[in-house]
């Protein structure tokens, strides 16, 4: 396994009667943005928290660079964590914060200040290193918990949710941070999340999970584009299912076409239920007795050219290279 590879081999996580995480196989190579996606209770945490150390795993391994680290304490194990809260010292300085592995290993005060102090100009936070945590708007805390997290200079970099706490254009500002350090660092972060946007803007590796398994890992193209079942093509948005014989196809909302009935019987019917402006585009909501809720994706200057009403019986179609067989 090369330098700096994660490898999780049959990973299971069991509370009493209940499996949190069935058997997982994952391996993330160096270097790699990897976000886990999926609803809540699908074993995502439960997952990024045995990475860490931070829950003992029931059965099965977790190995970094060919070493196997599963029975290893967590500072032990060349991981560090980002907690959802960032879980700073509210009565700390963020010097102090950030410094405080090292004080706890002994590293002397001189020595730790000056490597907190490169860790905060790292993430653009000199200026307030004296501050107490109360005195820091979210995105201040949150490039503080990511500064002592790096301070242990670790192999990977686990994200317990990290953007979940913040406003929504805060939250499209870190992220795009949040790629930058990752790039710069060259280190690996795995990326827990429920936000399928989060995830695609994100990762170069994105595993959805669901019942304590992994549905299909992918990068985010080959996961919008080609979701092998059901449940990733729905949780993923964007895709219809629609029915055809006995197969299951995905048919993303901005390849369906719609047009009004002329008094033909076109193979695919439905009735507009609904009309939804999204600036660039315009969501149309569809009823149909063969496929059920459909949506379509028509860009605005399409719709209003000639623009749906609620009630409109309409033929929808697809071309045959854009529907995406689903397995099973």
């Amino acid at each position: 396994m090369p330098a700096g590879d994660l490898e999780l081999v049959k990973l299971t996580k069991r509370y009493g009667d209940t499996v949190a995480v069935d058997g997982i196989d994952l391996r993330v190579p160096a270097g790699t943005y990897c976000c886990l996606l999926g609803p809540s209770g699908c074993g995502k945490t439960s997952t990024l928290r045995m990475i860490a150390g931070h829950e003992d795993a029931s059965d099965g391994d977790v190995i970094l660079s060919s070493a196997n680290i599963t029975a290893l304490p967590p500072a032990a194990r060349g991981t560090a964590m980002m907690f959802q809260s960032y879980a700073l010292f509210p009565h700390l300085s963020i010097r102090d914060n950030v410094a405080f592995s090292l004080k706890m290993k002994g590293v002397s005060k001189p020595e730790r200040y000056a490597k907190a102090d490169q860790m905060l100009a790292l993430v653009d936070m000199s200026a307030r290193a004296e501050r107490l945590p109360s005195q820091l708007s979210g995105g201040q805390q949150q490039r503080a918990a990511l500064a002592r997290a790096l301070i242990t200079n670790p192999r990977i970099l686990l994200l317990d949710e990290p953007l979940s706490a913040l406003d929504p254009f805060l939250r499209i500002r870190m992220r795009a941070e949040l790629k930058r350090f990752q790039k710069e660092l060259g280190i690996t972060f795995i990326h827990v999340t429920h936000s399928q946007e989060e995830a695609m803007a994100l990762a170069d590796t994105i595993v959805v999970m669901t019942n304590a398994r992994i549905e299909q890992t992918g990068t985010p193209r080959e996961v919008f584009n080609a979701p092998r079942t059901e449940f990733v093509a729905r949780f993923m948005g964007g895709h219809n299912i629609v029915a055809d014989g006995e197969k299951k196809l995905a048919v993303r909302a901005d390849k369906l076409r719609l047009e009004r009935l002329n008094g033909s019987t076109p193979p695919h019917q439905a009735v507009v239920s609904g009309i939804e402006y999204q600036g660039t585009i315009v969501s149309v909501g569809l009823a149909s007795e063969q496929h059920g809720e459909l949506s379509a994706a028509l860009p605005e200057a399409e719709f209003y050219a000639n623009p749906f009403s609620a009630g409109d019986q309409v033929s929808v179609s697809w071309t045959p290279a854009d529907a995406h067989e689903l397995a099973g």
